[in-house]
């Protein structure tokens, strides 16, 4: 074969698209997975889970320091369930932004549009649950849930989008 020969270099960057692809494909599912595990957590502390009002972020005087003393404070003092469910909440903003931004890079719009709407969704369940935190707002609680689903949606576009590949 001809090391000159541009149908090389065509098909080698067609394997590098398709094994991009590939990789967003398996991260949106991992993501998916994660997700789900996340609510299933997120049940099982809002049905058996107490969660003391006063904890050191507890009615915060400002919302984002409130925010990120609850998280540390749910990290580690709270029950091992909220323990888990904080720092898996964590693990996927990461896992959702390195998403994003493999999605956008994919060249694919709808890849890009769908997994950056996933991690807006999954921060704003984050912030939520941080205010639930906070507050203890049920309405937090919902907006959780519903961002959930929102990601899990962006992430069902990803695999759909990705699989026709």
């Amino acid at each position: 074969m001809n090391p000159d020969d541009p149908t090389r270099s065509l098909t080698a960057a067609q394997g590098t698209k398709a094994s991009r692809i590939s990789e967003v494909r398996r991260t949106a599912f991992g993501l998916t997975i994660g997700l789900l595990v996340q609510f299933g957590l997120g049940m099982f502390i809002n049905l058996f889970v107490q969660i003391p009002a006063d904890h050191s972020g507890a009615s915060p005087s400002e919302y984002f320091s409130g925010v990120a003393r609850s998280v540390s404070w749910a990290i580690g003092h709270g029950a091992i369930a909220l323990s888990i469910h904080a720092v898996l909440g964590l693990l996927l903003v990461l896992g959702s932004i390195s998403l994003a931004v493999r999605g956008v890079r994919s060249g694919r719009r709808v890849i890009g549009w769908a997994s950056s709407l996933g991690a807006v969704a999954i921060l704003a369940a984050g912030f939520n649950g941080g205010s639930f935190l906070n507050y203890n707002e049920d309405v937090n609680s919902l907006l959780m849930a519903s961002f959930f689903g929102t990601a899990v949606l962006c992430y069902a576009v990803v695999l759909f989008v990705t699989g026709e590949t």
